[in-house]
């Protein structure tokens, strides 16, 4: 009847819960083993928790500090990353953010496409044969998504788009045979239209 946590949640069989009349002999309810038991949890949940801050503090979360101990903290910074799912933040005030450059290369001809899961900056070189651009993975209806493609090259090769693009004037810009294109596209329909247009032609 020893304590499962923090492996696992105790329950009633781990952490009963006498009453007046009952025999602390009795099957389930052994003193020794309920105080055992009792205490163990407790020990684990201090463990966990670690020492030093014992008090919530208002707008505050609750972190290891490293070496056992715990801290309220209004302005905590993670070790790692923290994965929305498609959740809000709201009311966010950004500072010193970048964003994960999805580096694909030479294209090498043929189809290329340009995943969102990956990152949105994009760059790319065209190369070897006539290429043509793919898109998926775009936010869901209703939520903007934009991504920027660092083009090099794209002139020096035929480039194909998806018919979904819209392109501001009605046709896609010509693009520098050496060097480099930065193109923005923008849906907010999960990709049925991508709204495209030329942010700088020719850049180097």
């Amino acid at each position: 009847m020893a304590t499962n946590f923090p492996g696992s949640l105790d329950t009633s069989t781990q952490q009963p819960a006498p009453s007046s009349t009952t025999d602390m002999d009795a099957t389930g309810y052994e003193h020794d083993v309920v105080h055992a038991n009792h205490s163990g949890a407790i020990i684990a949940i201090e463990t966990k928790l670690g020492s030093t801050d014992s008090n919530a503090t208002t707008g505050a979360v609750l972190i290891g500090t490293g070496s056992g101990t715990s801290a309220w903290d209004t302005t905590p910074a993670l070790g790692g990353d923290l994965t929305m799912g498609d959740n809000q933040i709201i009311t966010a005030k950004m500072k010193d953010y970048s964003e994960t450059v999805n580096v694909i290369g030479g294209t090498g001809g043929g189809t290329q496409d340009i995943d969102l899961t990956l990152g949105n900056v994009i760059t790319a070189t065209v190369d070897t044969s006539a290429n043509t651009f793919t898109f998926s993975n775009p936010s869901a209806s209703g939520s903007a998504c934009s991504f920027t493609l660092i083009l090099t090259n794209g002139g020096s090769q035929t480039v194909n788009w998806p018919g979904t693009v819209d392109w501001a004037g009605g046709s896609a810009p010509t693009l520098t045979t050496t060097g480099v294109d930065v193109l923005t596209f923008t849906t907010v329909d999960a990709g049925t239209i991508w709204y495209g247009f030329p942010a700088g032609l020719a850049m180097a």
